[in-house]
């Protein structure tokens, strides 16, 4: 059986905001769609589910986001995922210039939840909260400058 990851699907509060601050990193939108009817319902697990959602892909290609904002059902607002919680964690972006991508997530009030850690010389990394709260990494591979 051939396997390949597609997306990661996060659900979000305001879509165009979130959409703002992953292209504002460097990442396209492939496609935006609302999607709602029996399909959506058998493949979500959600009677009458409707949602505004878009595709948005890395650079380099090989990475896809998809996000989506429920119309309905209303989306049922939760605490942000901490750390160290089971289930869905984080996202993780591989970046250049660790400074480059503080200060754009800057720009949309995102900052480190705690700084920029230093791992023996080989990776800067910091996790912050983007936007509906969600968790990203930043790493640098040190190695590659």
């Amino acid at each position: 059986m051939a396997i390949r990851m597609d997306n990661v699907g996060i659900a979000v509060r305001d879509l165009e905001a979130t959409i703002f601050f992953f292209t504002d990193l460097g990442l396209t939108v492939l496609g935006r769609d609302t999607v709602s009817g029996d399909w959506a319902d058998i493949a979500v697990g959600l009677d009458g589910n409707r949602a505004r959602i878009a595709v948005l892909q890395t650079p380099d290609g090989n990475g896809r986001v998809e996000l989506f904002e429920y119309i309905r059902p209303d989306a049922i607002d939760t605490e942000p995922t901490l750390p160290n919680e089971i289930g869905m964690h984080r996202i993780a972006f591989a970046v250049d210039d660790i400074d480059e991508a503080l200060a754009i997530a800057a720009r949309h009030g995102c900052f480190p939840l705690r700084g920029v850690a230093n791992y023996q010389d080989v990776y800067k990394l910091t996790y912050l909260r983007g936007p509906s709260g969600i968790l990203v990494m930043f790493a640098q591979d040190l190695r590659a400058s």
